[in-house]
Protein backbone atom coordinates (compact mmCIF):
# COMPACT_ATOMS: atom_id res chain seq x y z
CA UNK A 1 0.00 0.00 0.00
CA UNK A 2 1.15 3.53 -0.71
CA UNK A 3 1.27 6.37 1.79
CA UNK A 4 -0.92 8.69 -0.27
CA UNK A 5 -4.26 6.97 0.24
CA UNK A 6 -4.70 5.89 -3.37
CA UNK A 7 -6.89 2.87 -4.04
CA UNK A 8 -6.04 0.30 -6.69
CA UNK A 9 -9.57 -0.58 -7.80
CA UNK A 10 -10.77 0.89 -11.09
CA UNK A 11 -14.17 2.26 -12.02
CA UNK A 12 -17.02 -0.22 -12.57
CA UNK A 13 -16.89 -1.71 -16.07
CA UNK A 14 -20.23 -1.03 -17.78
CA UNK A 15 -19.56 -3.90 -20.19
CA UNK A 16 -18.73 -6.50 -17.55
CA UNK A 17 -20.73 -9.73 -17.42
CA UNK A 18 -22.46 -9.74 -14.05
CA UNK A 19 -24.28 -12.55 -12.24
CA UNK A 20 -27.98 -12.49 -13.13
CA UNK A 21 -28.92 -14.01 -9.77
CA UNK A 22 -26.76 -11.98 -7.38
CA UNK A 23 -28.44 -11.93 -3.96
CA UNK A 24 -30.21 -8.88 -2.59
CA UNK A 25 -30.74 -7.75 0.99
CA UNK A 26 -28.12 -7.80 3.75
CA UNK A 27 -25.11 -10.07 3.40
CA UNK A 28 -21.76 -10.58 5.06
CA UNK A 29 -18.76 -10.14 2.80
CA UNK A 30 -16.15 -12.86 2.47
CA UNK A 31 -13.26 -10.55 1.63
CA UNK A 32 -10.69 -11.59 4.18
CA UNK A 33 -11.50 -9.07 6.88
CA UNK A 34 -10.70 -9.66 10.54
CA UNK A 35 -14.18 -8.50 11.56
CA UNK A 36 -17.47 -8.83 9.67
CA UNK A 37 -18.07 -6.45 6.78
CA UNK A 38 -21.42 -6.03 5.06
CA UNK A 39 -23.16 -5.29 1.79
CA UNK A 40 -26.78 -4.24 1.41
CA UNK A 41 -28.53 -4.45 -1.97
CA UNK A 42 -32.12 -3.22 -2.42
CA UNK A 43 -34.72 -5.84 -3.31
CA UNK A 44 -35.54 -4.08 -6.61
CA UNK A 45 -31.99 -4.52 -7.93
CA UNK A 46 -31.50 -6.03 -11.39
CA UNK A 47 -28.25 -6.46 -13.29
CA UNK A 48 -29.72 -4.42 -16.16
CA UNK A 49 -30.06 -1.24 -14.09
CA UNK A 50 -26.92 0.16 -12.42
CA UNK A 51 -27.57 1.60 -8.98
CA UNK A 52 -25.74 4.27 -6.99
CA UNK A 53 -23.46 2.97 -4.25
CA UNK A 54 -22.13 4.49 -1.04
CA UNK A 55 -19.27 2.94 0.89
CA UNK A 56 -19.90 3.72 4.58
CA UNK A 57 -17.32 3.82 7.38
CA UNK A 58 -18.13 3.51 11.07
CA UNK A 59 -16.63 5.63 13.84
CA UNK A 60 -14.03 4.68 16.45
CA UNK A 61 -15.08 1.76 18.62
CA UNK A 62 -17.86 0.86 16.22
CA UNK A 63 -18.46 -1.95 13.80
CA UNK A 64 -19.46 -2.28 10.16
CA UNK A 65 -23.16 -2.44 10.98
CA UNK A 66 -22.83 1.02 12.61
CA UNK A 67 -21.58 2.39 9.30
CA UNK A 68 -24.31 0.57 7.40
CA UNK A 69 -27.05 2.00 9.62
CA UNK A 70 -26.14 5.58 8.67
CA UNK A 71 -28.21 5.20 5.49
CA UNK A 72 -29.77 1.73 5.75
CA UNK A 73 -33.24 3.12 6.54
CA UNK A 74 -33.21 4.97 3.19
CA UNK A 75 -31.64 2.33 0.94
CA UNK A 76 -34.79 0.59 -0.32
CA UNK A 77 -36.71 3.83 -0.70
CA UNK A 78 -34.14 5.34 -3.08
CA UNK A 79 -32.58 2.12 -4.49
CA UNK A 80 -29.12 2.57 -2.99
CA UNK A 81 -26.42 -0.09 -2.63
CA UNK A 82 -24.52 0.20 0.66
CA UNK A 83 -21.07 -1.23 1.31
CA UNK A 84 -19.70 -1.23 4.88
CA UNK A 85 -16.19 -2.57 5.58
CA UNK A 86 -15.12 -2.88 9.23
CA UNK A 87 -11.89 -1.35 10.48
CA UNK A 88 -9.18 -3.87 11.36
CA UNK A 89 -8.73 -2.36 14.84
CA UNK A 90 -10.97 -0.10 16.91
CA UNK A 91 -10.43 2.75 14.44
CA UNK A 92 -8.87 3.31 11.01
CA UNK A 93 -5.26 2.64 10.08
CA UNK A 94 -4.16 6.26 9.61
CA UNK A 95 -5.35 7.01 13.15
CA UNK A 96 -4.29 3.79 14.89
CA UNK A 97 -0.91 3.34 13.18
CA UNK A 98 -0.40 6.73 11.49
CA UNK A 99 -0.18 5.18 8.06
CA UNK A 100 -2.22 3.29 5.48
CA UNK A 101 -2.44 -0.47 5.75
CA UNK A 102 -5.11 -3.09 6.24
CA UNK A 103 -8.08 -0.72 6.20
CA UNK A 104 -7.14 0.79 2.87
CA UNK A 105 -6.60 -2.70 1.45
CA UNK A 106 -10.01 -3.80 2.72
CA UNK A 107 -11.75 -0.84 1.06
CA UNK A 108 -10.10 -1.90 -2.21
CA UNK A 109 -11.32 -5.50 -1.82
CA UNK A 110 -14.82 -4.46 -0.80
CA UNK A 111 -15.24 -2.22 -3.83
CA UNK A 112 -13.77 -4.83 -6.16
CA UNK A 113 -16.27 -7.38 -4.85
CA UNK A 114 -19.22 -5.03 -5.33
CA UNK A 115 -18.15 -4.07 -8.85
CA UNK A 116 -17.65 -7.71 -9.85
CA UNK A 117 -21.10 -8.83 -8.67
CA UNK A 118 -23.42 -5.83 -9.07
CA UNK A 119 -24.22 -3.14 -11.61
CA UNK A 120 -22.99 0.11 -10.05
CA UNK A 121 -23.58 3.61 -11.42
CA UNK A 122 -20.12 5.13 -11.74
CA UNK A 123 -21.66 8.63 -11.84
CA UNK A 124 -23.12 8.17 -8.35
CA UNK A 125 -20.35 6.48 -6.40
CA UNK A 126 -19.95 7.84 -2.88
CA UNK A 127 -17.90 7.32 0.25
CA UNK A 128 -19.17 8.43 3.63
CA UNK A 129 -18.89 7.92 7.34
CA UNK A 130 -19.43 9.20 10.86
CA UNK A 131 -16.83 10.66 13.25
CA UNK A 132 -13.46 8.93 12.61
CA UNK A 133 -15.22 7.18 9.72
CA UNK A 134 -16.07 10.60 8.29
CA UNK A 135 -12.45 11.68 8.61
CA UNK A 136 -11.35 8.56 6.74
CA UNK A 137 -14.08 9.05 4.13
CA UNK A 138 -12.92 12.61 3.48
CA UNK A 139 -9.30 11.50 3.26
CA UNK A 140 -9.94 8.63 0.83
CA UNK A 141 -12.59 10.57 -1.08
CA UNK A 142 -10.23 13.45 -1.82
CA UNK A 143 -7.35 11.08 -2.59
CA UNK A 144 -9.52 9.10 -5.03
CA UNK A 145 -11.72 11.75 -6.60
CA UNK A 146 -11.42 10.09 -10.01
CA UNK A 147 -13.27 7.11 -8.47
CA UNK A 148 -15.63 8.65 -5.91
CA UNK A 149 -18.00 11.31 -7.19
CA UNK A 150 -19.31 12.31 -3.74
CA UNK A 151 -18.12 12.37 -0.12
CA UNK A 152 -20.61 12.35 2.77
CA UNK A 153 -18.89 13.31 6.04
CA UNK A 154 -20.98 13.34 9.22
CA UNK A 155 -19.17 15.04 12.15
CA UNK A 156 -15.61 14.62 10.84
CA UNK A 157 -12.52 15.45 12.87
CA UNK A 158 -9.78 15.94 10.28
CA UNK A 159 -8.46 15.16 6.81
CA UNK A 160 -5.56 12.72 6.89
CA UNK A 161 -2.39 12.62 4.81
CA UNK A 162 -3.10 12.06 1.14
CA UNK A 163 -2.37 13.27 -2.39
CA UNK A 164 -5.44 14.81 -4.02
CA UNK A 165 -6.89 13.29 -7.16
CA UNK A 166 -9.97 14.60 -8.92
CA UNK A 167 -12.61 16.87 -7.41
CA UNK A 168 -15.51 15.02 -5.76
CA UNK A 169 -18.52 16.89 -4.40
CA UNK A 170 -18.52 17.08 -0.59
CA UNK A 171 -21.31 17.12 2.01
CA UNK A 172 -20.35 17.87 5.63
CA UNK A 173 -22.64 18.02 8.67
CA UNK A 174 -21.72 18.84 12.26
CA UNK A 175 -23.53 19.52 15.51
CA UNK A 176 -22.95 22.89 17.15
CA UNK A 177 -22.83 21.26 20.62
CA UNK A 178 -20.49 18.39 19.69
CA UNK A 179 -18.16 17.75 22.65
CA UNK A 180 -16.40 14.76 21.09
CA UNK A 181 -15.16 16.58 17.98
CA UNK A 182 -15.87 20.30 18.61
CA UNK A 183 -17.34 22.05 15.61
CA UNK A 184 -14.98 25.06 15.61
CA UNK A 185 -11.84 22.93 15.34
CA UNK A 186 -13.36 20.21 13.18
CA UNK A 187 -16.41 20.68 10.93
CA UNK A 188 -16.07 24.43 10.42
CA UNK A 189 -12.32 24.32 9.90
CA UNK A 190 -12.55 21.48 7.41
CA UNK A 191 -15.39 23.17 5.52
CA UNK A 192 -13.46 26.44 5.21
CA UNK A 193 -10.41 24.55 3.95
CA UNK A 194 -12.39 22.72 1.26
CA UNK A 195 -14.32 25.82 0.26
CA UNK A 196 -11.06 27.75 -0.17
CA UNK A 197 -9.67 24.88 -2.26
CA UNK A 198 -12.62 25.16 -4.66
CA UNK A 199 -14.44 21.92 -3.91
CA UNK A 200 -18.17 21.73 -4.53
CA UNK A 201 -19.33 21.84 -0.91
CA UNK A 202 -22.54 21.65 1.08
CA UNK A 203 -21.99 22.32 4.78
CA UNK A 204 -24.84 21.73 7.24
CA UNK A 205 -24.80 22.66 10.92
CA UNK A 206 -27.47 21.45 13.31
CA UNK A 207 -28.33 22.02 16.97
CA UNK A 208 -27.03 19.03 18.89
CA UNK A 209 -24.06 16.85 19.71
CA UNK A 210 -22.13 13.97 18.19
CA UNK A 211 -24.76 12.15 16.14
CA UNK A 212 -26.54 12.19 12.76
CA UNK A 213 -30.09 13.63 12.80
CA UNK A 214 -32.48 11.77 10.53
CA UNK A 215 -33.24 14.87 8.47
CA UNK A 216 -29.51 15.41 7.86
CA UNK A 217 -29.15 11.82 6.62
CA UNK A 218 -32.12 12.35 4.27
CA UNK A 219 -30.70 15.65 2.98
CA UNK A 220 -27.35 14.01 2.27
CA UNK A 221 -29.01 11.28 0.20
CA UNK A 222 -31.12 13.80 -1.73
CA UNK A 223 -27.94 15.76 -2.43
CA UNK A 224 -26.04 12.62 -3.46
CA UNK A 225 -28.78 11.54 -5.86
CA UNK A 226 -29.26 15.05 -7.23
CA UNK A 227 -32.93 15.22 -6.22
CA UNK A 228 -32.45 18.27 -3.97
CA UNK A 229 -29.62 20.68 -3.28
CA UNK A 230 -29.51 21.88 0.36
CA UNK A 231 -28.50 25.51 0.82
CA UNK A 232 -26.01 24.78 3.63
CA UNK A 233 -24.62 27.05 6.33
CA UNK A 234 -22.66 30.25 5.74
CA UNK A 235 -18.92 29.89 6.26
CA UNK A 236 -17.40 32.73 8.24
Amino acid sequence: MNELGHLQVGLPDPGARLPADAPTGLQKLDIGSRRDSYLYVPGDYTAQQPLPLVLLLHGAGGHAHDGLHILLHLADQVCLILLAPASHASTRDIIARRGYGQDLALVDRALAFAFAHYAVDSERLGIGGFSDGASYALTLGLANGELFTHVLAFSPGFIGPMAQRGAPEVFISHGDADRVLPIDHCGRTIARRLDAAGYGLVYQEFHGGHFIPSDIASQSVDWFLGTNQPSGAQLG
